[in-house]
């Protein structure tokens, strides 16, 4: 069993902490995803987690083994880095061999490792090649066989899409998730892209200037985001607040939305986020009025900016077959008032002791019928 246990891990350089207090578990067998801003501490995560870089304070616990003090090569873990770092002298089967003769393995036991790493990222028909002679996804495939060929107990990807073009990254993203599920290794991703840890991760660790903002599945942090924070760095996110009173939120501009009872505030006030998923765009008569202020092609759907008159700026999406509006039309945009989410205070103003390591939010979902209130005039 190789769960990961971090008890509050910390990092200090002088006066800054790069790592500030950072306790989460990690299941056996789990895609973990440390994400971030730059200046959050992904990195400096890395470094504590492969032995890099030593910790001020805290402990890292390896499959019920203390790692804190252990070298970085007796941590069996696989590493697979930003840039590949594959040996260009070397052949492809050399490569990925290479792991394997430092721990001075009989020849027959390497050749059949390596054939089955390479069998695994399907590049048996490559052994001979160099390096320079395989395409980018080819060679991060190489670099991912070479880190699993000697059975770590943990794999370590350090932003391990981003040196690879759109397409690319999306082939290579669903491999590596493939590979990971295949071979059952516990694996934790350090990246700054949403997508990629959104698509891979079990669970999601959001840093945020050294600090746990959250942590979540996925859909938690997406859904159920606790601060601002979460939920403007993970998806497109509008926001309506005011102060509720007797199932409204009303704002500073007179508008008056219906809305579910939120957590108990003394003052009333309340930030409500709304994703662009939830948003309708209708007629002015039918919805809330607005002006559509502008307008993104996305593809797969169209992402409509509004601002509602006096009111918020909102997001809606519509198909990508078709563009309905345009800049400066007037229009109505409508939405569930289930699918309000409350914001919590932010994660950084609570005491430590009350910070969440869990995804879910103070407040239960909500389920309410549809409803409709046009905007005060």
């Amino acid at each position: 069993m190789t769960e990961v246990v971090f008890e509050n891990v910390t990092k200090t350089y002088g006066a800054v902490r790069a790592v500030d207090g950072l306790s989460i578990r990690l299941e056996d067998g789990s895609f973990t995803t440390i994400l971030g801003p730059s200046g959050s501490g992904k990195t400096t995560m890395l470094s504590l987690i492969s032995g890099i870089a030593s910790l001020s304070a805290g402990r890292i616990i390896l499959g019920g083994r203390d790692i804190t003090n252990v070298r970085a090569a007796d941590r069996r873990i696989g590493l697979v880095f930003q840039s590949y770092a594959l040996f260009p002298h070397m052949t492809v089967f050399d490569n990925v061999a290479y792991p394997l003769k430092l721990r001075r393995m009989a020849k027959s036991e390497i050749k059949r490792r390596v054939d089955e790493a390479l069998a695994l990222v399907r590049l048996e028909a490559y052994a001979g090649r160099k390096p320079k002679a395989l395409s980018g996804g080819q060679q991060q495939r190489v670099a991912i066989a070479r880190a699993v060929v000697f059975e770590p107990a943990l794999l370590l990807l350090d932003e391990p899409l981003s040196a690879l073009d759109r397409n690319l990254r999306e082939e290579v993203r669903v491999e590596l998730r493939e590979i990971q599920r295949k071979l059952g290794i516990t694996t934790i991703m350090v990246t700054h892209d949403q997508e990629e840890a959104m698509s891979l991760s079990d669970r999601v660790v959001l840093l945020r200037e050294g600090r746990v903002e959250q942590v979540g599945t996925p859909a938690e942090l997406y859904h159920q985001p606790m601060s601002r924070f979460t939920a403007e760095f993970l998806g497109t996110a509008g926001f309506l607040e005011g102060h509720w009173r007797d199932g409204v939120i009303e704002t500073d501009g007179g508008c008056r939305f219906p809305a579910p009872a939120p957590p108990t505030r003394p003052d009333g006030k309340v930030t409500a986020l709304l994703r662009a998923d939830a948003v309708r765009l209708v007629s002015e008569a039918e919805g809330y009025p607005a002006v559509v202020t502008d307008v993104e092609f996305l593809g797969e759907i169209v992402r409509y900016s509004v601002e509602l008159v006096n009111g918020p700026r909102l997001f809606a999406n519509g198909p990508g077959t078709e563009t309905a509006h345009a800049i400066g039309d007037r229009i109505g945009a409508a939405w569930d008032p289930a699918r309000l989410h409350y914001l919590d205070m932010p994660v950084e103003s609570r005491p430590r002791e009350e910070r969440p390591e869990a995804g879910r939010a103070h407040n239960e979902p909500i389920s309410l019928p549809l409803t409709t209130e046009r905007t005060a005039k």
